[in-house]
């Protein structure tokens, strides 16, 4: 109403997959925009198609945040932690990739460093908190998962957030900052959206 619509022409519509199913199969429903994971964006694009109606889904990504050598290293720090860490990482625009061009990385990733390492992981209830928990318990192990998986595979874990307690949560499902180095374009924490 705000932006001067008429009522019923832009809806948000949050719920699971009978709604989903509900919006897709209304003829009244003239086109269906989503952003998730892989496999429910092309459940919802062929549903879409199957009933002759407009989608826009997209899915699953891998954000990259390039850092050319002149940036600012106080505002890009800032930039990264609130880009990966947000939302406990799990929204589809986390930024999971920096690539720090020059020599700008010696002068970003000890800060960086550190900035991950004290990053404010409480009962996301709390005002001060920089990162709450993760959803599900199966999340968290899938997580932890991609960190084991980056290690084996030889990437520097530089910061590892796995053993994080946080007081008066102990059962919640809580991840520290987690930071790798010397990742490279073939090993699965960098082909695959970790979403957390």
């Amino acid at each position: 109403k705000e932006a001067g619509l008429p009522d019923g022409v832009f809806n948000v519509v949050q719920g699971d997959k009978e709604a989903v199913d509900a919006l897709i199969e209304n003829p009244d429903v003239k086109a269906v925009s989503f952003v998730g994971s892989t496999p429910i964006a092309n459940y919802i694009y062929e549903r879409c198609a199957h009933f002759g109606k407009r989608a826009q889904a997209l899915g699953g990504a891998k954000n990259h945040m390039v850092v050319m050598p002149d940036a600012d290293i106080d505002k890009t720090i800032d930039a990264l932690i609130g880009a990966a860490y947000g939302s406990a990482g799990e929204r589809c625009m986390a930024i999971s990739v920096a690539v720090l061009v020059g020599d700008v990385a010696d002068k970003i990733m000890p800060k960086l460093i550190e900035r991950a390492k004290t990053l404010k992981v409480k009962n996301g209830m709390e005002l001060d908190a920089e990162m709450g928990p993760i959803v599900t318990k199966a999340a968290l192990e899938r997580i932890t998962g991609y960190i084991d998986s980056g290690v084996a595979a030889g990437a520097k874990l530089l910061v590892d957030g796995r053993d994080l307690k946080v007081p008066g949560n102990e059962n919640g499902f809580f991840i520290g900052g987690t930071l790798f180095d010397n990742v490279t374009p073939d090993m699965k924490i960098y082909l695959e959206e970790i979403f957390g």
